[in-house]
């Protein structure tokens, strides 16, 4: 009996692997499996630890610009939304709040199932310089995090989720798409990831917060913390809340990561509003308002 389960375990192996070898994504897990298995396998490894973080990447020199204000009132004004599955509903609430502007185009660069952490994937630096070049914006608004609870690797030598060499490392590539972005011409709006509902990843995701803020204070990005925006009264976690007219709504999807459409307007008021208010949108509509 056992020599018979011990054969067909072999064999079930074997057509696994076999399976995994004829497709594109199977022979991509197998080069780099922490593809299926994320953080976790990543954080399994072990590596002296070290504050090695990605070089600086030199882009071209930031190119002169005038402002948003300025710019909107010359003409047609280009709103571009980068990020992963997070950003995709970002970019849908901001195009509900600004697509309707004279001159605003409101354009999603943003793409599942992406990130900061692992450029063998999905090189964010390098897409992002082909889609500014192929598209140029004006204003540039960032979401990413959601994937990059994940070991960072540079140069052989892996940097555990949370340690201070995938800190500085993580640092860096944030810094880096920034540069990029400015570097095009872009004025840069950064925003925060959101209250979760496990403990331990809102934990996970509360160090990519604080790396991120950080960042974007040293080099002058806006930021916008969603953390209070979507957490109830006790500043914890809640799939209904309430708006501003009083009434409970669904905000989160049932993954209790991602947002409901409610959820998703509800992080993007406060950056519509900042945007209104540099292109001086929201002062010509308190001036019409005015009797």
């Amino acid at each position: 009996m056992r020599a018979g389960i011990n054969a067909l375990t072999v064999a079930f192996v074997v057509g696994v692997l076999a399976g995994l070898l004829l497709t594109p994504d199977g022979r991509a897990w197998l080069s780099h499996p922490t593809l299926m298995l994320g953080g976790q396998a990543n954080a399994s490894a072990t590596a002296p630890e070290t504050a090695v973080a990605d070089t600086p990447i030199e882009v071209e020199a930031p190119v002169p610009t005038t402002t948003l204000k300025s710019r909107y009132a010359d003409g047609t004004l280009t709103i571009g939304v980068f990020g992963d599955s997070m950003a995709d509903g970002l970019w849908a609430a901001l195009y509900r709040d600004l697509g309707d502007l004279d001159g605003v185009d409101v354009v999603k660069f943003s793409e599942v199932s992406t990130g900061l952490s692992r450029y063998d994937y999905v090189d964010i630096q390098a897409k992002s310089t082909r889609q500014l070049a192929e598209r140029p914006v004006d204003v540039a608004v960032v979401l990413f995090g959601t994937n990059d609870a994940q070991a960072i690797v540079i140069d052989g030598q892996i940097h555990p989720f949370g340690s201070d060499g995938w800190k500085a490392a993580y640092a860096q590539r944030v810094d880096n798409l920034v540069e990029l972005m400015r570097s095009r011409g872009a004025e840069v709006y950064w925003v925060g990831l959101p209250r979760m509902k496990s403990g331990g990843f809102d934990g996970r995701m509360t160090i990519i917060n604080d790396v991120v803020a950080a960042r974007m204070a040293a080099l002058g990005v806006p930021y916008f913390d969603t953390v209070a925006l979507t957490s109830n009264e006790a500043g914890g976690y809640e799939a209904y809340l309430s708006d501003d007219d009083g009434r409970r709504r669904l905000m989160r999807a049932g993954d209790g990561i991602h947002m409901s459409m409610s959820g998703y307007l509800r992080m993007a008021d406060p950056v519509a509003d900042r945007l209104k208010a540099d292109l001086g949108v929201a002062e010509a509509e308190a001036a019409t308002a005015t009797p």
